[in-house]
């Protein structure tokens, strides 16, 4: 696949943002699952620059909150990969400071997707009682989370910072923007590093586009 020559802008809000024209990578360039074979169009985001690009905001975040306790509350499903490799950065940061930074993590689930269409109302699903957030500063890791933030912010941490891996431009968004953004995409569907189609996909170590035949092959 011919690659464009137009420059990946990088804004700090916005993360590294990926034109409407980027064609992504070629699949034979990378490996991955063979039961995906046939099922992707391309590679958007190789995983090596996925876990680079991490590595960079949790020195952001360290450099923002400075060195204070830090709760982070993940957002399940597709967040895990993110978060854990967010959390080990930090971490790693924590430990070569001239201070600990006592780094505790929970978990929550936010449900949207049936499909590759989003069913509207967010479901959240799981998580402790979010009363243990009072005094906290706390940084959220997920897709989407304004209808947590609602839940959170009446507990009245010290602090909520939001981190996403993705920030997806389409149409129906709401405008809201997290505080730190690893990529800004095209409003395509994609899948692997933990993000899924209908459970399918978390496996992928990649970033990638699914195509209408695994869209089809894996419908519900």
């Amino acid at each position: 696949m011919e690659q464009s020559e137009e420059k990946v802008p990088e804004n700090q809000e916005r993360g590294i943002l990926l034109m409407d024209n980027w064609p992504g990578y070629d699949l034979d360039l990378f490996t991955y699952p063979q039961h995906y074979y046939g099922d992707l169009e391309c590679v958007l985001i190789p995983h090596g620059i996925i876990v680079d690009r991490i590595e960079r905001l949790a020195k952001d975040i360290m450099k923002d909150i400075g060195y204070h306790d830090i709760l982070v509350l993940c957002v399940l499903k597709g967040g895990y990969k993110f978060c854990a490799d967010l959390v080990e950065h930090l971490k790693n940061i924590s430990r070569n400071s001239d201070r600990f930074v006592s780094m505790k993590v929970d978990f929550i689930r936010l449900k949207s997707y049936k499909n590759d269409q989003s069913m509207g109302e967010m479901q959240i699903i799981g998580g402790e009682d979010l009363s243990t957030l009072a005094g906290k500063d706390v940084v959220g890791t997920g897709r989407t989370m304004r209808a947590l933030l609602s839940s959170i912010e009446k507990y009245k941490p010290n602090m909520v910072k939001v981190a996403s891996l993705l920030v997806k431009r389409t149409a129906r968004s709401d405008s809201f923007r997290p505080d730190y953004a690893g990529f800004e995409i095209p409003d395509v569907f994609v899948v692997g590093y933990a993000l899924d189609y209908n459970e399918y996909f978390r496996d992928l170590n990649h970033i990638c586009v699914i195509n209408e035949h695994g869209k089809e092959k894996y419908r519900i």
